[in-house]
């Protein structure tokens, strides 16, 4: 797929990072009413579980992204423990928007205005093909789990 001009500059960034960093996956935009893992696995005949979920926390002031299977939740006290923090809190639009560029529900791995500490869920090394969201609500990317980790420059970890 190629660039569009009416294409919001969230997912431009994102489709140029992609490919200065070798990203092979497809770019895909989703009905608008995608709005969770579920409804946006339905849309691409995937498990739940094969959707890479952006979740950015605060840590104290400090955005870390946790890229996390859409079939967990994040246990935010065991995870701060494994990533050495004292404290992850689920950030705040304004603070998501600060750090990424994006807004929620469209935080993509990668594009961001400067680089955020990224982990990885080990939960999704268990899908072929992984998405993720790519800039905007309504766009997705597909990765490997291999690739996700490459992209992203992330550590791997359990967030449950």
């Amino acid at each position: 797929m190629t660039s569009d001009l009416t294409e919001h500059p969230s997912v431009v960034r994102f489709r140029e990072e992609h490919a200065e960093r070798g990203g092979t996956g497809d770019i895909v935009i989703l009905p608008d009413s995608v709005h969770t893992a579920a409804l946006a696995a339905a849309a691409l005949g995937c498990e739940v579980g094969a959707i890479a979920n952006s979740l950015v926390f605060d840590a104290g002031g400090t955005p870390v992204l946790v890229l996390t299977s859409g079939a967990h939740r994040v246990d935010t006290a065991a995870t701060a423990e494994r990533i050495g923090v004292e404290r992850l809190k689920r950030a705040q639009p304004d603070f998501v928007r600060e750090h990424t560029g994006q807004v929620i529900g469209g935080v993509s791995p990668i594009g961001h205005p400067a680089p955020i500490p990224t982990y990885v869920d080990t939960w999704l090394q268990r899908h072929p093909v992984l998405w993720a969201a790519a800039g905007h609500p309504a766009t997705v990317f597909s990765t490997t789990y291999d690739e996700l980790l490459a992209l992203t420059g992330a550590t791997a970890i359990d967030v449950d």
